[in-house]
């Protein structure tokens, strides 16, 4: 065999993929596995879309106008399709994730051209789409929310993600907010099995991730089987990820209050492994907007359990979400919300308007709320949120803390890592500090950053 040959692609088949996702965290996560998934069949990655044999948009519902983005990048890859088709050849044009599954139809009758469209429940099945659509030379749709978990389905081999790296252990979510399309597009909440997390997160560690963050639409809903036969919970599982060598950090997200349970709550105590910042989603500080939300707690309830997770583990830093203007907040209930982030006192934070989202119960909702008053209390919010940074910033000056370095920075000379509380942290040194964890005399904050300098340098060949 020819030294340029592997046992099953040839150089000369190997197809380009190129991936373009919105969106979470989530979607990075099934991005990487659909690359994963389609490698067999020859496709390696293409870093643009020209030229490429398949481009797939793996898409997010949650931003207001997702679907028209998606169309306006869909006319712009036409006259790519197009192109490359007057050459003779041939580009498979993807629509994958949320908006693929909430739009499906209108999706293939506004844009004729594109060859699949498929939920985030079935892009373990891509290798077969992809056949259908060369053997048939027409679209091929899949959304639905097949029986069988794609996980079950996905191969073992994936690509490394690099030192930091983002696991899925939970998908879907049956809390039905009033505001959120995810129970629709991402189906009901599905736990992996504990084994197979544990079998991922040993291969993702052995090819070089110190970091994991397990990730979830609600993620610490997570409840599987163990090995040892028990029921576990995130935190029992939070346990067995520690122990394995090699690991330095572990991170979750996104939580929910009502499924913060205690043992949960003492990993965050037992675990130095685990990083001292938790996204912890609100969205409004009133409890009457809170019950229209459907959310099932009252900001009493999301204190309570920031008390206790601030009384296990001290040191911890917290992030949220927050919606303004959702139909019926009054000027009382925003109030209550700006006294509620006053008194948590975040590290960072997400706030956004509300936007209304087809076939959401918020969407036909009365009492929607002027845009004038949304922008007014999303820019007094957003305010504060940023005095409420730059403090917690400003207090890590002075301290030494450890930070994973992961790569170069802006500038020649400089290399940047992540703190405990995911900030990231620049410091002048060289190459040989990526892929350590160094201690950092924090000498500076900036609004969205820190400085400083390494105790001692780990120089690396």
């Amino acid at each position: 065999m020819n030294p340029t040959e592997s046992s099953t692609i040839t150089r000369s088949n190997r197809k380009r993929l190129h991936v373009i996702t919105w969106g979470c965290q989530m979607n990075v996560y099934d991005s990487a596995r659909m690359a994963d998934v389609l490698a067999p069949l020859g496709y390696a990655p293409a870093e643009t879309p020209d030229g490429a044999d398949m481009v797939i948009l793996n898409t997010c519902h949650i931003r207001d106008k997702a679907a028209e983005k998606v169309f306006s990048e869909l006319g712009r890859l036409r006259r790519l399709k197009e192109s490359r088709a007057a050459e003779g050849g041939r580009m498979i044009l993807a629509v994958a994730g949320c908006v693929a599954q909430a739009e499906g139809q209108e999706i293939l009758t506004r844009a004729p051209y594109v060859d699949l469209v498929l939920g985030p429940q079935t892009y373990h099945r891509l290798p077969e789409m992809v056949a259908r659509a060369a053997r048939a030379g027409g679209a091929v749709i899949d959304t639905e929310f097949p029986a069988e978990q794609k996980f079950d389905h996905l191969p073992d081999e994936a690509a490394p993600q690099g030192l930091t790296a983002f696991l899925t252990i939970q998908e879907g979510c049956d809390k039905f907010c009033s505001f959120c399309v995810v129970p629709y597009t991402r189906g009901a909440e599905q736990s992996r099995p504990a084994a197979a997390v544990l079998a991922e997160a040993r291969r993702l560690v052995a090819q070089g991730s110190l970091e994991l963050t397990l990730l979830g639409q609600n993620v610490n809903a997570w409840r599987a089987e163990g090995p040892d036969g028990r029921d576990w919970g995130l935190g029992r599982l939070l346990r067995a990820l520690a122990e394995i060598p090699g690991l330095k950090r572990l991170r979750y997200t996104t939580s929910h209050p009502r499924d913060m349970d205690e043992a949960l709550i003492a990993a965050h105590r037992d675990l130095p492994m685990l990083m001292p910042f938790l996204h912890l989603p609100v969205q409004s500080g009133s409890d009457r907007i809170l019950a229209a939300m459907n959310r099932k707690h009252t900001a009493a309830d999301y204190l309570r359990v920031v008390e206790r997770l601030r009384a296990a583990r001290p040191d911890l830093a917290l992030s949220s979400d927050f919606i303004v203007g959702h139909p019926g907040e009054t000027e009382a209930d925003f109030a209550a919300t700006l006294a509620l982030v006053r008194e948590v006192r975040f590290a960072q934070a997400f706030s956004f308007k509300y936007s209304p989202r087809p076939g959401t119960p918020a969407a036909g909702a009365p009492a929607q709320v002027a845009e004038a008053d949304k922008d007014r209390r999303l820019q007094a919010l957003q305010a504060l949120l940023r005095e409420q940074q730059a403090a917690f910033n400003a207090g890590c000056v002075g301290l030494t803390l450890p930070v994973l370095f992961t790569g170069p920075g802006r500038h020649p000379g400089q290399v940047v890592g992540r703190s405990p509380f995911l900030q990231p942290v620049h410091v002048t040194g060289s190459a040989g500090l990526i892929g350590v964890e160094e201690s950092v005399r924090i000498a500076a904050a900036h609004p969205n950053s820190l400085s400083g300098t390494p105790l001692q340098e780990k120089l690396r060949a």
